[in-house]
């Protein structure tokens, strides 16, 4: 029996893994689009930032892949998935026959639609050739963009700044991170961002990177001008979709998988940044580890069920660290919403809670604390008799 999985990343490695920890005796061959081993992204950040160096950069040793008898396959993406008989077609022409299927291909950047975004200096960071190309670029520019002021912008303008370049996040709504901070927590996180020495811009739509054939500033909707001889585009992903779509897999935002992250063909599943979910991409690391476990589990036959993924970020920036979990600004009513700031500190603390059970949290300017109040959120622990004391220093997780 053979496993083939598409795609080298987080979820295809974590999927190898679990086959082999979990006793299969077949074969598991991964197909990789680049030609580097294995590397967490986060990785990507620290190497830039250069407090990483290259040669910590992947997960494991060559010899890991061997001992375990995983087959990676660089540099060879798959072309065509082929149906019946089921197997990988590669880009060599060449066509691997396979009894199950993993699409675990990942996401791609995504360049909102502006002028100029093809010219030299203009980058994305989603590989370790991209963090090479920017650092390659960095030594003859430092006056920097950052396109979004989310996860993935504020960290790529943190690394930059430790570079000693001199750095502007431009951001589209009225707010950074705004898919995890209310407006109040947003402004604190501003304030610490600019005493770093980052400048930010709100509510602002680029339209074009000028310049004549390399980047050399930005022009906004409204008319206005910022000089930038490197940009950096952090604008999110896009689900990696046209594999699924070429083997007439269903797919909407995403490749459409059950609770077995089974996709509409019997023996393909999926797992990664990829897939859609009970109408859900996640595009976390998080979403991405336990979907592998469950697929590899599910491969092999022993049902496993992928209930969904309570979305929990990390990050530091500007000195704060900063954690969200769950559901941490709610679109809707019926959700009740306490907070604690400390603006001296950094210090913002909120909980956001249904029915008197924790179901949203955010935690900035403070550690302590942070890791249990996210796994509180993942058990949607009750705690009405608690709720007064929880932002508190100090408070004891442990009587929930």
């Amino acid at each position: 029996m053979r496993v083939g999985i598409i795609g080298n990343g987080l979820a295809g490695v974590i999927a190898a893994k679990t086959l082999r920890e979990s006793g299969f005796e077949g074969e598991v061959e991964i197909f990789a689009r680049e030609k580097y081993p294995y590397y967490p992204r986060p990785n990507l950040i620290e190497h830039l930032a250069g407090r990483l160096p290259a040669e910590r950069l992947f997960a494991f040793p060559e010899s890991w892949y061997a001992e375990r008898r995983i087959r990676v396959r660089p540099e060879t993406p798959v072309r065509r998935i082929v149906l019946d008989p089921l197997g990988a077609e590669l880009s060599s022409g060449q066509t691997i026959p396979c009894d199950h299927l993993l699409l675990a291909d990942g996401a791609s950047s995504f360049i909102p639609p502006m002028s100029g975004a093809d010219k030299k200096g203009v980058f994305t960071l989603r590989t370790w050739d991209d963090a090479l190309g920017i650092l390659d670029y960095l030594r003859e520019h430092r006056e920097a963009a950052v396109l979004g002021g989310g996860l993935l912008g504020l960290e790529i303008a943190r690394a930059l700044a430790a570079r000693g370049v001199r750095v502007r996040v431009v951001e589209f709504f009225d707010r950074l991170l705004p898919r995890q901070l209310d407006a109040q927590g947003a402004a604190l996180l501003k304030e610490q961002v600019e005493k770093s020495g980052i400048s930010v811009r709100l509510s602002t739509t680029t339209e074009e990177i000028l310049g004549a054939d390399q980047a050399a500033g930005l022009r906004f909707k409204d008319g206005a001008t910022m000089e930038a001889d490197i940009v950096v585009v952090a604008a999110g992903v896009k689900p990696n979709l046209d594999l699924a779509r070429g083997a007439g897999l269903a797919v909407e935002r995403g490749v459409i998988a059950d609770d077995s992250l089974r996709t509409s063909h019997p023996r393909i599943y999926a797992a990664g940044d990829n897939v859609q979910h009970r109408g859900r991409v996640y595009g976390i690391i998080p979403a991405a580890f336990e979907q592998a476990q469950a697929a590899a589990a599910n491969i092999l036959g022993r049902e496993k069920p992928y209930a969904g993924t309570v979305p929990s970020n990390t990050l530091k920036v500007a000195g704060l660290y900063l954690t969200a979990a769950g559901l941490a600004v709610p679109d809707a009513d019926g959700y009740e919403e306490l907070r604690k700031e400390d603006p001296e500190r950094g210090l913002y603390k909120k909980i956001v809670l249904e029915g008197g059970r924790l179901v949203g949290a955010v935690w900035m300017g403070t550690k302590e604390g942070a890791p249990q109040v996210s796994k509180a959120v993942s058990l949607k622990a009750d705690v009405s008799s608690f709720k007064n004391e929880i932002l508190e220093d100090g408070f004891d997780f442990s009587r929930l």
